[in-house]
């Protein structure tokens, strides 16, 4: 495994990490405990330390998933990155808790659920500008750093182009930017990235494998189920993007590569990524994510410096 520093924070880690929102279920699976453990261990033999999840990934059940794994296991192995702003109801279905009163009773609920006393990064969730714009949220979210609840804060941009928010990052004390990046969508590059290198902020790269589109193993006019997220997608706008895909396979991966391992590491060879956050339904999978450092050099900006 390959490590980066995550921008201005003193944090190392792995270049490949695990998103974790399947393990809230909604991506077609319902998951045991055993079978979370099993995935985390995968990834902990492999040298990947970074996990992501969020608040809303279910009511707290991913970070429960977590919470009980890290129980058994070091908790200081491992750079805990989860979100603040929504509360879950029912499968796909959230509604806005962004006020600093909220996000304090969401604070405390993760640190239970993930059964430690402090998050590494903790980031604000693909929320509205008007609802970032609030300088009671981010003083009180500072006090909850003096008070070693969270040791760095975070920003998961809800559109790829959210200069706003990115800019304002150092204002805010914000050192991580969480955006979706992948070959079929590179709006950060354009503005987001720039400022994210101007401002030394760490870059997760999420939905780097397109909601799995780059996988290569769905064709136009793949059918999802109606408990998997992607069945909700736009039915043309997907077929295209699978359209894209045979094209970018032909012409760009090499030949014999498995388009998946190409995928990862084609986000991971921008100068602005720290890493990439892919989900992963199995151990078998959380093996071919990390297949993508064989094709990563580590001459990298943020690459760690032991």
């Amino acid at each position: 495994m390959k490590y980066r520093r995550l921008g201005k924070t003193d944090l190392k880690v792995s270049i490949v990490g695990v998103g974790t929102w399947q393990f809230g279920g909604e991506w077609g699976l319902d998951y045991t405990q055993a079978e979370a453990d099993a995935i985390l261990d995968q990834a902990a033999d492999l040298g990947i330390n970074l996990i992501d999840t969020a608040e809303c990934y279910g009511d707290h059940l991913s970070e429960s998933f977590i919470g009980n794994y890290l129980s058994r296991r070091k908790r200081e192995d491992w750079v805990v990155a989860t979100k603040f702003g929504h509360h879950f109801h029912e499968r796909f279905t959230r509604t806005d808790a962004f006020q600093a009163e909220d996000v304090v009773k969401q604070l405390d609920a993760s640190l239970k659920a993930l059964q430690t006393d402090y998050i590494d990064l903790y980031q604000f969730h693909s929320g509205p500008d008007a609802l970032f714009d609030n300088d009671d949220l981010w003083t009180t979210l500072d006090k909850q750093v003096q008070a070693g609840k969270i040791r760095h804060l975070g920003t998961s941009i809800g559109s790829n182009a959210n200069i706003h928010q990115t800019d304002a990052s150092t204002k805010v004390n914000s050192k991580a930017i969480q955006v979706v990046y992948n070959r079929l969508d590179r709006a950060p590059e354009e503005l987001v990235f720039p400022s994210c290198q101007r401002q030394d902020l760490g870059v997760l790269a999420r939905v780097p494998l397109a909601s799995g589109y780059l996988s290569g193993k769905y064709k136009p006019g793949a059918i999802f189920d109606s408990t998997d997220v992607r069945h909700r997608h736009d039915q043309e706008s997907t077929r295209l993007k699978l359209e894209e895909v045979q094209r970018i396979q032909r012409e760009e991966v090499p030949a014999g590569m498995d388009m998946a391992k190409w995928a990862l590491a084609w986000c991971l060879k921008h100068d602005a990524v720290t890493c990439v956050i892919p989900g992963c339904k199995n151990p078998q999978q959380v093996i071919a994510n990390a297949s993508a450092t064989e094709l990563i050099s580590d001459n990298h900006p943020q690459a760690w410096k032991a």
